[in-house]
């Protein structure tokens, strides 16, 4: 020590406290500093990156962009098959009679091979949901000649029944960060730049959505805004908006129907007697302030949210225009093999038109499964085995289940999620079509159980869901306030090449199974279907280089790259912001002009895009200006539009995926279900056999949007 610290030990203490104090306001000051000039350098980037992706994005223009394109007939489609069944046969006919001959002329073998190639599809896609419409429209766009065929209606099964979130996966990204787990971060980050891509290519199908994640502890406002950067972060450049924190204030003022106290009662009485009252703002005022946490705030992000039938519906009929064969309500019951081999490879389906129980063979040089949670029943068509050994499995599914509330709920663009529930879940409460949704849960089919065409939520999935959301609202919600309800199956599939059988992924997986050559696609989730259906086609390429010379030989210099990143659905080329006022000015007196209701215009233009323009005059032309039902702004036109432009056959594909209103309000569909048999039978030549029967059927089916 030296002779003056000596002398003044306790000066030169403080001295050197207040040096290292100093050292440390200018190092934080400093971080401070770099902490701001990173950011602001972040956010000036990905503003430019936004500008420059925007201008790179704007939609190509496209053969359906053209509003006077006709859709082919579902009966022209079936002719092409026809003639392409007769083809094959002459063809087989015709190689017979070479081989009797024993021709050793090139020349007329290369001739035969460019025959057989004209009386088969390169692709034949089995399932008509959101990813075989999607490998469909690649294909098809590439330059392949694709056929895409469906059981029952396009997104009848899962892709209807989807949550209507454009999603990176917040709680996939928290797994991703607490387990260290490479694969789950891989899937958010995939999700958040497909995320931009489908909201660009649906404009008029999707909106950005601003979802609040409320906070009642303080440690939670840190932790989910760390969260939510992070979730900023890994989307960089295909980000929406920038996460933020809102104030208790602010948070009450843009949702004010959040509760001001979250309730946390472990008192079954006290429950009770909360449960009877609806003012639980009053209760929380007069009871102990023990009962709930008080909010301190939200944490705010945004993700895309879509009209998830619809866009199906879109993928289907823009892969029509672009020249593919799209059939739904047509079964494969059953799978061709190459007899001329023992590869034992397929070639090809017997399909049959349910609607008229005819029956055709389809040949083609590829065949993708793309049956979703039915993927193992396609599968066990090529092996029986598949039916009874449970490793052999490749898809799990699970049945999760949504209710819908009316719209007092939730603000309109607003939306709620509950970030961590009892089983740990996640649940969200959405503003969807001028209503709130809330779910979901998760429940899996027991071993050996068939997965449900049309599966049926149960009361106890209802009320999990409304005492959920209950804790969080100012208000109670009720079991006589939900208006419908709907149950889907999400496949969880497994790579059925590894040997860890529990290894069931959230991830897509695509396989090229052996020796049959079909490729399977299973699992994923609705915001990558562009990415699962690009990679699929990538793959389908690889099987025909390898499979067939011909195609190597012929056809791969005239295949084009994937383009499907920046290719506009039906609709999507005219939308604008005044697109619902020239709806509503094309509408007549019944929602436009002297008598407006801009509801229905809203909705057209939500719908359809630059074709709502073609409804509006269908509707004032043919007079079919009345709404459906006083509750639903669904008009008579559209059932006519539907069967003339979007493959809608039967009562049911109209009332729950072309417009929506199974899902929204399940008595509203009841009541206007007469209608819609009247509009269709007319359309579609309906006897009264057949009517009766469309009436039966469909009651039936809307049974699956009530609780059991």
């Amino acid at each position: 020590m030296r002779k003056k610290e000596k002398i003044f030990p306790s000066l030169h203490k403080k001295k050197r406290k207040k040096r290292k104090e100093v050292w440390m306001f200018k190092t934080a000051t400093k971080a401070f500093f770099g902490l701001t000039c990173g950011s602001f350098a972040y956010l000036t980037y990905n503003a430019y990156a936004f500008d420059k992706d925007d201008e790179r994005r704007k939609l190509p223009k496209e053969s359906w962009s053209n509003l006077e394109r006709p859709l082919r007939l579902r009966s022209e489609m079936f002719s092409q098959v026809l003639e392409f069944e007769k083809r094959e046969r002459a063809s087989r006919h015709l190689k017979r009679g070479k081989r009797r001959r024993k021709s050793g002329d090139d020349r007329e073998e290369e001739e035969d091979k460019d025959k057989e190639e004209e009386c088969e599809f390169d692709l034949l896609v089995v399932g008509g949901g959101a990813t075989g419409a999607g490998v469909a429209l690649d294909a098809q766009t590439r330059g392949l000649r694709t056929i895409v065929v469906e059981r029952e209606d396009f997104g009848s099964g899962t892709s209807s029944k989807s949550t209507k979130l454009a999603h990176g996966g917040v709680r996939y990204l928290e797994k991703a960060v607490f387990n260290l787990d490479i694969g789950q971060l891989k899937l958010v980050f995939e999700a958040l730049r497909e995320r931009k891509v489908l909201l660009q290519n649906a404009p008029h199908l999707s909106q950005v959505l601003m979802i609040a994640t409320p906070c009642y502890e303080w440690y939670e406002v840190p932790y989910y805004w760390v969260g939510m950067k992070a979730y900023d972060v890994v989307a960089g450049t295909s980000q929406l908006t920038f996460s933020s924190f809102m104030s208790k204030t602010r948070t009450i003022q843009e949702f004010p129907t959040i509760a001001k106290r979250k309730l946390q009662i472990d008192d079954e009485d006290l429950l009770n007697k909360i449960k009877k009252r609806d003012a639980v703002d009053e209760i929380l005022s007069t009871e102990e302030p023990t009962l709930g946490k008080s909010l301190k705030g939200s944490i705010l992000y945004s993700d895309g949210q879509f009209d998830d039938a619809r866009l199906n519906v879109a993928l289907a009929v823009t892969a029509a225009h672009a020249g593919a064969i799209v059939l739904n309500h047509t079964s494969v019951i059953s799978l061709i093999k190459d007899d001329d081999s023992q590869s034992k490879k397929v070639i090809g389906a017997v399909i049959r038109d349910e609607e008229t129980g005819k029956t055709y063979k389809v040949h083609a040089k590829c065949v993708v499964n793309c049956a979703g949670p039915f993927a193992d029943e396609v599968r066990a068509m090529d092996d029986p085995d598949i039916e009874t050994d449970k490793n052999k499995k490749m898809v799990s599914p699970s049945l999760g289940a949504h209710v819908v509330l009316p719209k007092y709920y939730v603000p309109e663009k607003f939306g709620m999620i509950i970030p961590k529930t009892k089983d740990g879940r996640v649940v969200f409460l959405l503003p969807w079509l001028d209503h709130a949704v809330a779910g979901t849960t998760d429940i899996a089919l027991k071993p050996g159980e068939k997965t449900p065409q049309n599966p049926k939520a149960t009361g106890d999935e209802v009320d999990y869901i409304l005492e959920t959301i209950a804790p969080y609202l100012a208000l109670r919600p009720h079991r006589a306030e939900v208006l419908s309800v709907w149950s889907g199956a999400r496949p969880l599939a497994k790579d059925p090449t590894k040997t860890n059988s529990s290894d069931l992924s959230r991830d897509h997986v695509i396989v090229k199974e052996t020796p049959s050559d079909v490729i399977v696609v299973a699992g994923g989730k609705w915001t990558t279907y562009r990415l699962m259906a690009e990679e699929t086609v990538d793959l389908v390429l690889e099987t025909l280089i390898e499979s067939s010379p011909s195609f190597a030989k012929n056809q791969l210099k005239n295949i084009k790259p994937c383009r499907t990143s920046n290719m506009g659905v039906v609709g999507a080329h005219g939308h604008k912001d005044s697109l619902s006022a020239a709806v509503a000015q094309s509408g007549g007196e019944g929602f436009g002009g002297s008598n407006p209701d801009p509801d229905v215009s809203r909705h057209l233009a939500k719908s359809y895009g630059d074709r709502a323009m073609a409804v509006a005059s269908l509707a004032s032309f043919a007079k079919l200006e009345k709404r459906l039902h006083p509750n639903v702004p669904v008009i008579e036109a559209e059932v006519v539009y539907a069967a003339r432009a979007e493959f809608c056959r039967s009562a049911s594909d109209f009332l729950a995926r072309r417009s929506r209103m199974a899902f929204l309000d399940i008595k509203a569909s009841e009541m206007a279900l007469e209608r819609v048999i009247e509009l269709l039978g007319r359309e579609l030549k309906w006897g009264w056999r057949k009517r009766r029967e469309e009436r039966k059927k469909t009651k039936e089916f809307l049974k699956s949007f009530r609780a059991t």
